[in-house]
């Protein structure tokens, strides 16, 4: 299992390669100042006065209070990725979504000439992140690169691996989604909401 991490990182990253991405269970530890700025002063239909209360069941939230879904305990992905490596799933790389989101840490899982193509209809986004967008007015393309977006975790692998993958998570109760790809490019993302950077 080690001997199979040692040989995992962003030089192993093929072109073709499929990014498997292991679902978030909410915003994690990341983005707070901007989640509580949100608290404190976003938009709030329900009383016309800004501000919320971490209590607050917004209705989009099915029932859940602000409190219960910005303090969910973060996902720890560290058990089933290496349960993935002993069941001899072939990892060429992999990248923690953390701050600032998919734009800046999945180019750290690829090389210099690669990109990923990411497909952003592929995987749900968890309501919680539909509130903060409503209630602090932000724009997508700053939800992408601030949020995990409901993806917390990505793994690359070569196509022949990809249904034992999802499998394999399926079967550690953990949601895995193919997200993207990897393409020719300079260790970028792409398919992302645009922001002035990103159109240029």
């Amino acid at each position: 299992m080690w001997k199979s991490l040692s040989f995992c990182g962003s030089s192993k990253a093929n072109l073709g390669d499929i990014v498997i991405g292991l679902a978030s269970e909410g915003v994690h530890s990341n983005g707070f100042s901007l989640v509580r700025k949100i608290v404190a002063e976003g938009h709030n239909p329900e009383t016309g006065q800004p501000g919320w209360q971490w209590s607050d069941c917004p209705p989009m939230l099915g029932g859940a209070s602000l409190g219960d879904c910005l303090l969910t305990p973060t996902q720890i992905y560290v058990k089933p990725v290496l349960s993935a490596l002993s069941a001899g799933l072939q990892i060429h790389s992999m990248a923690h979504i953390t701050g600032g989101g998919l734009p800046e840490n999945l180019p750290r899982s690829i090389q210099r000439d690669q990109s990923i193509q990411l497909f952003l209809d592929q995987w749900p986004i968890p309501p919680i992140f539909a509130w903060l967008a409503m209630a602090g007015q932000v724009e997508p393309a700053a939800m992408y690169d601030t949020f995990n977006m409901g993806i917390g975790f990505t793994l690359l692998v070569e196509p022949s691996q990809v249904e034992s993958a999802l499998q394999h998570f399926s079967q550690q109760q953990l949601s895995a989604y193919v997200v993207g790809e990897v393409v020719p490019g300079s260790q970028t993302v792409t398919g992302l909401p645009l922001t002035p950077s990103r159109s240029s």
